[in-house]
């Protein structure tokens, strides 16, 4: 693994590696990655001014008239691509995005996360960990959707890509991402390749990365790699589940061994605030049509606002693995799906976290109740609500929220909420299969 600190280092490496190409990336407001090439003669230039770029190409940056933008690559993410030829290697850095200016520009994913941080760092949090997992599916490249294999979760004799996925999880250690297990999936040909946690800032560009990686790997071995949340009808989706810490003074904040549950008063309020605030931030984690297929009750696809010990489902979940463990002591938010951005993802779970703790929002017991087989009625006797059924209630629900606006900024805001507003309108107008198949032999 070739890592590097500062910009003088990366010098060293493009000269003493032969790189003759670096590839810039930085994220849209939809968390997709955008990318540029430049020689390794520009680097040094690019490092110290920055390379400018149409921001109005961008979704959810800048307007037509005020549309010049600069990348500033960060030299700590400087790797090399693993999936490219050992004998022509190609750089990548991930970038920052700023005004011509130099400001750092309030649309850019990075920078809004970033802030998320420096509010907790303010609050006298050193770090807020996180741990995602994310779920993917591997396809035959074909017109149809096409499965590798029937397996399901830990299989071993029928999952037919574990050599795919071995190699996968070497690409990822070259890139600098420590892997902490793998495995098959629930579903036909699913899988989860798990990355160990770090500081949150560091683990969403862990989640592009991890994206990139495993839809390149998985394209030299003719298959298609899909983050989709919900590909196939009838079975399982892909989440992402994230295991959240927050760190004082080197200690887990999160941690009590004297107190009810392990748990910190921190701990309880701030999984009070991510339940209060989960249906403003379904939009956000849930951020696509079709994230709101795989939301429905059933394969373990949480949707009641709820949290328990070991109940899978809660929407959040306390894991039980190593009780009494220091820092095994962590909160799982299991609803986000591989397909959001992750730095909006982190940044809005994080401040609704900080709201439950800044405010002091009432926890309550946790639910230890399978709630997919409570009635309505037995649900809305207990106080258990729901996320959105659908994209467009939840926009609407994010429109209106106070904490969503604050965490993105109203740049990013009002761009996301508007880019959403329209898929949703295009969504609900077409006409599918399923109404032709259905419908048109009997109206």
């Amino acid at each position: 693994m070739v890592t590097a600190k500062t910009n003088e280092e990366v010098l060293k490496i493009i000269k003493d590696e032969d790189v003759k190409f670096v590839r810039m990336w930085f994220a849209d407001i939809l968390g997709r990655v955008k990318s540029f090439e430049i020689t390794r003669r520009e680097l040094e230039n690019a490092m110290e001014s920055g390379m400018g770029f149409d921001g109005s190409s961008v979704t959810g940056y800048q307007d037509i008239e005020e549309s010049d933008m600069v990348a500033f690559p960060d030299p700590t993410t400087f790797r090399l691509a693993p999936w490219r030829p050992k004998e022509k290697p190609v750089g990548r850095m991930i970038c920052d995005v700023k005004t011509p200016q130099g400001e750092p520009y309030d649309g850019d994913p990075r920078q809004i996360l970033r802030k998320a941080v420096e509010r907790a760092q303010k609050m006298g949090f050193d770090n807020y960990f996180v741990g995602p997992e994310p779920e993917f599916f591997y396809l035959k490249q074909s017109a149809e959707l096409d499965p590798l294999d029937k397996g399901t979760y830990f299989d071993l004799d029928l999952d037919s890509a574990s050599e795919v996925r071995r190699e996968t999880v070497l690409a990822l250690e070259e890139m600098g991402i420590k892997v902490e297990y793998s495995h098959h999936e629930n579903g036909p040909s699913q899988h989860e390749i798990d990355m160990r946690y770090g500081p949150a800032l560091d683990m969403a560009d862990n989640v592009i990365t991890y994206r990139v990686v495993v839809k390149e790997v998985a394209r030299k071995h003719g298959l298609h790699a899909t983050f989709m949340p919900k590909p196939l009808f009838g079975e399982a989706g892909s989440g992402m589940h994230v295991h959240q810490s927050l760190f004082k003074g080197g200690h887990n904040a999160f941690f009590a061994p004297e107190e009810k549950y392990n748990l910190t008063k921190e701990a309880k309020h701030f999984i009070a605030g991510q339940l209060t605030h989960a249906r403003e931030m379904s939009a956000i984690f849930a951020q696509w049509v079709n994230s709101y297929k795989r939301l429905v009750p059933g394969y373990e696809a949480p949707v009641y606002i709820a949290w328990s010990m070991r109940n899978r489902s809660a929407l959040i979940r306390v894991p039980m693995y190593h009780p009494g463990r220091e820092n095994a002591t962590r909160i799982e938010l299991r609803c986000p799906d591989p397909a959001c951005n992750p730095y909006l993802t982190f940044a809005v779970m994080l401040h609704a976290g900080l709201d439950g703790i800044e405010k002091g929002y009432e926890f309550t017991d946790p639910m230890e109740k399978n709630l997919y087989e409570l009635t309505s009625a037995e649900r809305k006797q207990l106080g258990i609500k729901s996320l959105p059924d659908n994209l467009g209630e939840a926009v609407a629900i994010a429109e209106e929220s106070e904490l969503v606006r604050r965490a993105l900024g109203d740049h990013a805001f009002t761009r996301f909420i508007n880019v959403k507003k329209a898929e949703w309108e295009e969504y609900r107008m077409q006409v599918t299969r399923y109404e032709l198949d259905k419908l048109l032999p009997i109206l």
